[in-house]
C-alpha cells in the first residue's frame, strides 16, 4: 500500500464496512502526505494535539487556491456555520448557542427532555410487536433523534419526514469524495430547500416565540447566523446520534458475552456506550482543517494552508495510548477517547446524544428478544466521514412490555 493510495482506499466504499485495517497501516506513519498535498494525522497523540493548537483553522477558506473547502456553504449566502468558523467567531456564536441549551443558563433543558424521549422509544418499540424482523436504522435508530433535534429546535413534528432527504444530501457534503456522485450539487439543492423552509420557520418564531432554541436565539442572532445554524444542529444533531445507536446495536449483536452482562448490570450503560464511541465512533475522521502556519508534527512539515485529516478512528485505536485496541471491552479504564472530538469544537450535541442514547439502548435490548443479524457486515451509508450502517436488519423473537 502506498502513500498516495491510502486516502482513496479510506473512502472508497469497498472498505466502509471495515476501515480498520487501513487505519493500522495509517498508524505506521503518523504523519502522512498525499499524492494531492493533504495530510492525515492518525495517531492519538498528534490527532489530539493538532486537533487543539490554534494555528490549526476549521475555516477551509483558509486553504490555498485550488483545495476543497469541505462542508462550507457554496452559494447559499449564509454564513458558516460555527464549526467552520476560528475564534472569536466561533467563540461568540458557539456562546451564544449555548445559552438556551444547557448550563449555567439553562441547566434544566436536557433534562427536561428525558420524559419526551423515554415516551418515543416506548412508542418506537411498541410498533415492533407481531414483527419477526424489523431495521433498527429506520424503525429505531432514525426516528428518534430526529425527534429530539426537532424538539430542541422548536420545529413541528410533523415537519420531521422532510429532513431525511435533506440531512442526507447536506452531510454528503462532509465527506471529501463526495463530488464523485454529484454530492455537492445534491447538498446545493438541499441547502436551498431546507434554508427556505427555515427562513419562513424562523420568521414566524420571531413573530409568536414558542419553546425551542429557534424561538429563544432569535432575538440574539442574525437571520443568517441563525438559518445557518439551524442547518448544522439538524444535521448534525441526529446524523450523528443514529449511527451511535445503530453502531451500538451491531456491536452488541456481535458479542453477546457483553450483551448478555449488559442485560444483567444495568450499570454498564455508561462505560459501555463510552467504548463503543472508541471502538466505532459515529464520526471517522475530520476533513475540513487547515494549517494557518507551517507545523513540525512528529517529525514531518505540514505547510501552511495545506488541508489536514484528523483521523480520529485511527487515533481511537492507537495502540500507544489504548491498551490491545481492537478489543472491544467496556471494561476499559481512562478511556478519553475522541468520538466527540476534543477542544473547543467538542461536539455541542454530545449532552443530548448521551441522553438519547440512554434513553434508547437499555429499552431496546431489555424489551426486544434478538435472533441476530440478517446481515453482516450490514450495507453501510456512501458518508465515509460519517460512517455507519445504511441498514440494519434483524431478526426478532418478541417483545416484552
Amino acid at each position: 500500500m502506498t502513500p498516495a493510495t491510502i486516502s482513496a482506499q479510506i473512502t472508497d466504499y469497498a472498505n466502509r464496512a471495515d476501515p480498520y485495517p487501513l487505519y493500522a497501516e495509517l498508524r505506521k506513519q503518523p504523519v502522512r502526505r498525499e499524492d494531492d498535498g493533504t495530510y492525515l494525522v492518525s495517531t492519538y497523540y498528534e490527532v489530539r494535539s493538532l486537533a487543539t493548537d490554534p494555528r490549526m483553522s476549521n475555516d477551509t477558506s483558509n486553504r490555498l487556491p485550488g483545495y476543497a473547502r469541505v462542508g462550507q456553504p457554496v452559494e447559499s449566502g449564509l454564513p458558516p456555520s460555527f464549526i467552520f468558523t476560528d475564534p472569536p467567531v466561533h467563540d461568540r456564536l458557539r456562546a451564544t448557542i449555548n445559552r438556551p441549551f444547557g448550563p449555567p443558563h439553562s441547566p434544566r433543558f436536557l433534562d427536561g427532555l428525558r420524559g419526551d424521549l423515554t415516551k418515543v422509544v416506548t412508542e418506537l418499540l411498541d410498533a415492533f410487536d407481531g414483527k419477526d424482523h424489523v431495521d433498527i436504522v429506520k424503525d429505531f435508530a432514525y426516528p428518534l433523534p430526529v425527534t429530539a433535534i426537532c424538539k430542541v429546535l422548536g420545529v413541528p413534528r410533523e415537519d420531521e419526514p422532510r429532513f431525511h432527504v435533506w440531512a442526507d444530501a447536506l452531510a454528503s457534503s462532509l465527506d471529501p469524495r463526495s463530488g464523485d456522485d454529484g454530492g455537492p450539487e445534491k447538498a446545493q439543492r438541499a441547502r436551498q430547500d431546507i434554508g427556505a423552509y427555515l427562513t419562513d420557520l424562523i420568521e414566524t418564531k420571531r413573530r409568536h416565540p414558542g419553546p425551542g432554541m429557534l424561538s429563544a436565539l432569535a432575538p440574539d442572532m442574525t437571520p443568517e447566523d441563525l438559518e445557518a445554524t439551524a442547518v448544522l444542529l439538524l444535521v448534525a444533531g441526529h446524523e450523528t446520534t443514529v449511527n451511535a445507536i445503530t453502531n451500538t446495536t451491531l456491536t452488541l449483536l456481535r458479542h453477546p458475552d457483553v450483551l448478555e452482562r449488559f442485560l444483567n448490570e444495568p450499570d454498564l450503560i455508561v462505560p459501555l456506550i463510552e467504548e463503543v464511541l472508541r471502538y466505532e465512533p459515529p464520526v471517522q475522521f475530520v476533513p475540513w482543517i487547515t494549517a494557518l502556519t507551517d507545523i513540525e508534527v512528529a517529525g514531518t512539515t505540514i505547510p501552511k494552508g495545506s488541508p489536514v485529516w484528523l483521523m480520529l478512528a485511527a487515533a481511537n485505536r492507537d495502540p500507544s495510548r489504548f491498551n490491545d485496541p481492537d478489543r472491544f471491552d467496556p471494561d476499559r479504564k481512562d478511556n478519553e477517547h475522541l468520538g466527540f472530538y476534543t477542544g473547543i469544537h467538542y461536539c455541542f450535541g454530545a449532552p443530548l446524544a448521551r441522553i438519547e442514547l440512554y434513553a434508547a439502548l437499555p429499552e431496546l435490548f431489555r424489551r426486544v428478544k434478538f435472533s441476530g443479524l440478517m446481515e453482516d457486515p450490514p450495507p453501510y451509508r456512501a458518508n465515509a466521514v460519517l460512517r455507519g450502517p445504511r441498514q440494519l436488519p434483524v431478526a426478532i423473537e418478541g417483545l416484552t412490555a
